[in-house]
């Protein structure tokens, strides 16, 4: 994604935008923890979760999905009027610690709205760890500036 401003009429259905990598370190997955107060072994307990499914800690969604929106938003940061509402999560593979993340935003949707100087676009983050895996996507409904008229 580059730097310059994209407003609504930049859409268009079918275009994806990459976002840089980020990956996610083991004080990333235990600040998380100890932020929001999960106590979960799986989490924070390197021994209880090696003998679970999984063979050791991961990350919860709510890590991967704060980490994904935070990627996403300098594609619209100068546009953003507003979220409206978040569909279809799907969590789809666990994510560790020292997995590295890719986000690609697909346009899925976009309309009008009553008023001129905005519109609706939805995005759809496809979530990628460094193995190519879809590990994580959700649908974005964002309320979107049109290009301000000269």
């Amino acid at each position: 994604m580059g730097n310059s401003v994209l407003f609504w009429e930049d859409f268009v259905v079918g275009d994806r935008y990459p976002t840089s990598t980020r990956t996610i370190t083991e004080d990333d997955l235990n600040s998380f923890c100890e932020l929001v107060g999960y106590d979960v072994p799986l989490f924070i307990d390197e021994q209880q979760a090696a003998v679970s499914p999984y063979g050791g800690r991961i990350c919860p969604s709510h890590l991967i999905m704060s980490i994904a929106t935070a990627m996403t938003g300098r594609l619209f940061r100068e546009s953003l009027i507003g979220l409206l509402g978040l569909e279809n999560g799907k969590f789809l593979a666990p994510v560790y610690p020292g997995d590295s993340l890719l986000t690609e935003v697909e346009v899925i949707e976009k309309r009008p709205t009553s008023k001129a100087e905005r519109g609706i676009v939805i995005f759809r983050d496809h979530v990628f760890n460094n193995h190519d895996v879809e590990v994580f996507q959700i649908d974005k409904i964002t309320l979107i500036s049109c290009r301000p008229v000269c």
